[in-house]
């Protein structure tokens, strides 16, 4: 079974940083693509940020240059650091784990900016 556990959300001010983790199990880490996703209040899902196996990464234009992906494959952990944070990145984050076999989600960490 796919388990997912986001942690490092809070509360920040605008300009500050937060670094979320996204602990896995249930899965074949080191090839699985991961993801972090963000939910506005009243706003549908967005993809934030994805890693591949191979450490290919993507981002949304709205975090290019403020927001760093990675992966630590021997602790089967995803990450998002995210730097200069605006008012506008508030929203639940989650992280996601795709394959062509399952899609999974964690429960998500609220993360707020105030400005």
């Amino acid at each position: 079974q796919v388990q997912l556990v986001e942690s490092g959300g809070g509360l920040v001010q605008a300009g500050g940083s937060l670094r979320l983790s996204c602990a896995a199990s249930g899965i074949n880490f080191r090839i699985t693509t991961m993801a972090w996703y963000c939910q506005a209040p009243g706003e549908q899902r967005v993809l934030v940020a994805g890693i591949t196996g191979g450490f290919s990464t993507n981002y949304a234009d709205s975090v290019k240059g403020r927001f760093t992906i990675s992966r630590d494959n021997a602790k089967n952990t995803v990450y998002l650091q995210m730097n200069s944070l605006k008012p506008e990145d508030t929203g639940v984050y989650y992280c996601n784990a795709a394959s062509d076999y399952f899609n999974s989600w964690g429960q998500g960490t609220q993360v707020t900016v105030s400005s």
